[in-house]
């Protein structure tokens, strides 16, 4: 099953991507078996979308290995950090631009400096994700002070909160295989 990590965030010192590349090499090493694909929004500038490719060939030229990937997965792990109460704005561009996930799993994680985690914005991600016609797994993983949990190169800083990680990617897996059967 390929399974990609996206990092919701366009900016440049993203604290989401910490969490992401933790995410990415912790399923790499519980769900070996899988490919854990990682795509850092803030490496894909997407235009306002102007329209929806329904294959990749039809994206342009800069963006079709992008399309290739989304087209490619069988599952997706979205990683946004809050912007205003809300999901970041590059994921919701970026999902525009191509057709509904028809019955994709869906793992839901936002991160922020504050001690609620992106608690507003997971909730906003469910409702998006089930827009898309996704199927969002029902565990989230909401990351409170998420600069003080991993390090920019994402490694875990906080070990207690490895077992937070550890239910979130078991009931992400478990729905995930359970919809590819």
């Amino acid at each position: 099953m390929n399974i990609e990590i996206v990092s919701g965030s366009a900016r440049q010192q993203s604290i989401t991507l910490r969490a992401a590349k933790y995410l990415q090499a912790h399923l790499k090493e519980v769900a070996s078996t899988h490919n854990i694909g990682l795509i850092d929004l803030k490496e894909f500038p997407m235009p306002f979308i102007d329209k929806v490719y329904s294959t990749p060939a039809q994206a342009p030229v800069e963006i079709q290995p992008l399309a290739e990937r989304m087209f490619q997965a069988d599952a997706f792990i979205l990683v946004t950090p809050e912007y205003n109460g809300t999901i970041a704005p590059a994921l919701t561009n970026w999902f525009g631009h191509f057709p509904k996930q028809l019955h994709k799993p869906f793992g839901l994680v936002a991160a922020s400096n504050g001690a609620l985690g992106g608690i507003r914005a997971a909730r906003d991600l469910q409702h998006f994700v089930l827009a898309l016609f996704g199927v969002p797994c029902a565990q989230m993983l909401a990351i409170g002070e998420v600069d003080k949990k991993f390090d920019a190169s994402g490694k875990l800083l906080a070990e207690t909160f490895q077992s937070r990680i550890d239910t979130f990617v078991a009931e992400f897996i478990w729905l995930a295989e359970k919809i590819h059967e």
